[in-house]
């Protein structure tokens, strides 16, 4: 850990068998994304020196929690490095501690964010862990839905209790640099057009009780990688904000990763449609 140019500073036993949960220092988005690179690096060099394989697949089993990659984000003033997401308000809780620049900005989340999943989630992969059912611990600890809620981990977005928001989308087949862009175009977006992101939720999410209240306001994410890249086709907020051709680019790869993994005959299509 001393060796490391960036040590995490928390690392613990996550839900899933041999699943570990690792921290580190917050930072701007570049230092950020350079300290993801070398963090699955170095984890899948060390694996391999011993024989072993660590993977950072999003759903590598179906009966247990997937792995994502949590982002913590704060917006900053460029001279006084004033937290520009911190309210007047401090003596509540969760939500209550954002000031309106922290609100907009997850509006901007919320509203693109069909188009966002196609960057934070861009593998086929990616979509067994959104919206996955119950696993063997009882629980999935990844979104169904476009929300946002105080201190709520069943929730998209989770204000804890400090002036920061949390945003659970992502894992980790996301490229790191493309990620943080993304969120940035879609939160100032939010800003620059004051976009209302509506009252926070107060249920969870992850009740499959039929009184469990909802939001009314409540839009499922993607169901597929094609969904979420049809609204990134669509979406001239990002495609401004990351750059045309690299919009373009994207969408090309990911698309004809989706017409390869459509050309592929599963097992569960022959046990399900032999003698149809």
């Amino acid at each position: 850990r001393e060796k490391m140019v960036s040590p995490p500073y928390q690392t613990d036993h996550e839900d899933a068998n041999g699943q570990f949960e690792c921290n580190w220092d917050y930072n701007d988005a570049l230092v950020t994304a350079d300290r993801h690179s070398l963090f699955k690096f170095t984890v899948k060099s060390l694996a391999e020196k011993r024989g072993l394989r660590a993977t950072f697949m999003p759903k590598p089993f179906t009966n247990l929690t997937g792995n994502g990659c949590h982002v913590h984000l704060t917006l900053h003033d460029d001279k006084t490095d004033q937290n520009l997401f911190k309210g007047p308000n401090q003596d509540g809780l969760g939500a209550e501690l954002l000031s309106d620049k922290g609100r907009y900005f997850v509006g901007g989340l919320l509203a693109h964010a069909p188009a966002l999943c196609a960057i934070s989630n861009p593998t086929v992969n990616s979509y067994k862990r959104i919206s996955a059912p119950v696993t063997a611990s009882g629980a999935t600890w990844a979104p169904a839905s476009i929300t946002w809620a105080g201190n709520n981990r069943s929730h998209m977005l989770r204000i804890p209790d400090f002036p920061r928001v949390e945003f659970r989308l992502p894992d980790m087949s996301a490229n790191p640099y493309l990620l943080p862009a993304a969120i940035m175009a879609a939160g100032m977006d939010g800003v620059d057009n004051e976009i209302d992101p509506g009252p926070p939720c107060d249920n969870d999410a992850h009740s499959a009780g039929e009184n469990e209240k909802k939001s009314a306001n409540e839009v499922k994410l993607p169901a597929n990688l094609l969904d979420a890249l049809r609204a990134l086709e669509d979406d001239g907020v990002l495609r401004s904000g990351l750059g045309s051709e690299v919009v373009s680019a994207f969408l090309k790869l990911k698309n004809n990763q989706w017409r390869e993994y459509c050309g592929h005959l599963t097992e569960w299509e022959k046990e399900t449609t032999l003698d149809c």
